[in-house]
């Protein structure tokens, strides 16, 4: 899934729905609720019909992030900036954000303008003004200006939601350090340089909001207009809400007056088919163009098939172990090493993830920039862990607990070959099934020795990626890891724009975690798509959503 703020989620997460892909088995059967006008719907050469797990549980990005959600922002919102996309290297005809360092661009980055149509990032990098986009209209009709820039990063600060990781991260304190400079420009002002600044303007957690709209249906009751986002948008995007009925559908119209390309795709339904083996049925019939989140097998089963597609993307995905620190006898860095020596990751790929995943050899997602795999030295060797558990003084074996979700069908079998490799070297692990409602709770509280973990960083960067995940302030440290050391260099690299310096620093924090190994590491799985062969024009983001408007039938 995605960054931190996911914990404030009003329905089930995507990366609970990733995980979960639904319980595998039985018939596969049409549901109920897809009747036939959708089936015939989906006939039309311009409507999209897509099965998915859920439908959205609510559309403010603020407090929700249910599976849904997201592929519902990218539609219906518009962002400051975004990547260049490029092809993927080994997926034909599907591209993908262009996140590599370019050295010979502004900046650095392979950016173009969205509803900022160019910037500038002053010589000290402590201050990017942006020159706004004119003529813009939001799905409501009201034109694009700097106070509704300004208007949605003061949400931020008043919310106290999610907003306060982001303006954080920036290192922002005040919503007085976003000044309005006109009505077509706006600049952000820091206190230190942070290299983040025009890569959170591409972040899917920061669309840009009609204030006015806001404003209209809020009134001083609601000043930020939170009933009215839960429900409805009020942006810049190339779609717009014309049904959302949770449980059943939710329905986007393409938008006649946006002012980029114009959506080939002009009508896209979202159907709920809470069952994977139905969204496979329903994609191999014909009956839809997308299915979401299969199993591997089922995967594997439609590439045979001549009119369905199946991509496989390298993404910003990660599963892991949550190697607890603070917790016997995962506060001795050699049972953490010889945990992974022993993790049978080429088994797992291999027979649970059917070859969909890669093995895990990063602290970070192995599609950013500045990940370093060399430090990486946790091939399969029993006898070296043996020895390093003797170091720890267990040579005579050591009992722990590993908790796993039971609402997804992977972590069971996955945990299942992890105790018999560790049993191997003495340790003798007792498998506990959380169920899926409480899971993420265990995980928040830091209670376990070992559990389970999957996410993935949005923002493709090597600072924020660790400053996530390993930072000993953060909240999403959940393997309770402490280096102060690892502490300063991650912070120093957030406060440079010169990417020689933060290569090197974040080159030096990757080495540092993988000899401390705070995680077990696992796998990078793939982002997958299972659509129709006609179906053109997929695009992979770092955020792992559909966005409607890339898709045409060729």
């Amino acid at each position: 899934m995605s960054d931190p703020f996911t914990r404030m989620k009003l329905g089930p997460s995507r990366r609970q729905f990733l995980q979960v892909a639904a319980a595998a088995g039985g018939a596969a059967v049409l549901p109920a609720s897809f009747g036939a006008n959708e089936a015939a719907a989906q006939g039309a050469g311009d409507t999209l019909v897509i099965a998915a797990p859920a439908t959205p549980q609510g559309l403010d990005i603020e407090f929700d992030v249910s599976l849904g959600s997201i592929d519902s922002l990218g539609a219906l919102y518009e962002y400051m900036l975004g990547y260049e996309k490029v092809p993927d290297p080994d997926a034909p005809g599907v591209l993908r954000e262009d996140t590599s360092v370019h050295a010979d661009k502004p900046d650095g980055m392979a950016l173009k303008g969205r509803l900022a149509e160019s910037w500038e990032v002053s010589p000290d990098g402590r201050k990017a003004t942006f020159k706004l986009r004119e003529g813009v209209k939001s799905n409501w009709g009201n034109t694009f200006s700097s106070k509704d820039v300004k208007w949605t990063w003061d949400r931020k600060f008043n919310l106290k939601g999610q907003g306060l990781f982001q303006t954080a991260v920036l290192g922002l304190t005040s919503p007085d350090q976003i000044k309005v400079e006109g009505e077509h420009a706006i600049s952000f002002n820091l206190e230190k340089p942070n290299p983040l600044l025009l890569k959170q303007q591409c972040n899917l957690a920061n669309p840009i909001y009609d204030a006015t709209k806001c404003a209209e249906v809020g009134g001083s009751a609601d000043p930020w207009a939170v009933a009215f986002l839960k429900n409805d948008s009020a942006g810049f995007g190339p779609y717009r809400l014309a049904q959302l009925v949770r449980g059943q559908q939710a329905v986007f119209e393409a938008r006649d007056d946006y002012w980029d390309t114009k959506p080939a795709m002009k009508r896209v339904i979202m159907r709920e088919v809470p069952q994977s083996a139905s969204r496979f049925s329903l994609l191999q019939g014909g009956a839809v163009d997308i299915a979401q989140f299969l199993q591997p097998r089922e995967l594997e089963a439609l590439k045979k098939q001549k009119n369905v597609a199946v991509d496989a993307v390298n993404s910003s995905y990660m599963i892991w172990l949550e190697l607890n620190a603070k917790i016997k006898p995962f506060d001795n860095v050699d049972v953490r090493r010889a945990v992974n020596l022993a993790l049978p990751r080429d088994e797992i790929i291999r027979t649970i993830y059917y070859g969909y995943a890669d093995a895990q050899t990063a602290p970070m997602p192995y599609i950013y920039p500045m990940v370093d795999k060399s430090f990486f030295s946790y091939k399969y060797d029993v006898a070296k862990a043996k020895d390093l558990l003797a170091k720890a003084g267990f040579g005579k074996g050591v009992s722990t607990t590993l908790s796993y979700n039971a609402g997804d069908p992977t972590q069971e079998p996955i945990a299942l070959l992890i105790q018999t490799s560790l049993r191997q070297i003495g340790i003798e692990l007792t498998l506990e099934k959380l169920p899926a409602g409480v899971f993420y709770e265990n995980v928040t509280k830091r209670a376990k020795p070992m559990i389970f973990y999957l996410d993935s960083p949005w923002t493709p960067d090597p600072g924020y990626s660790t400053y996530l995940y390993f930072n000993s302030k953060s909240y999403v440290n959940y393997s309770n890891y402490e280096n102060t050391t690892v502490d300063q260099l991650i912070t120093d690299g957030l406060a440079t724009l010169d990417n020689n310096v933060r290569l090197e620093k974040y080159k030096q924090v990757q080495k540092t975690l993988m000899d401390e190994a705070p995680w077990g590491f696992l796998a990078y799985p793939k982002y997958t798509l299972a659509r129709k062969a006609n179906l053109k024009g997929y695009t992979y983001y770092t955020s792992n959503n559909l966005r409607f408007q890339d898709f045409s039938r060729g």
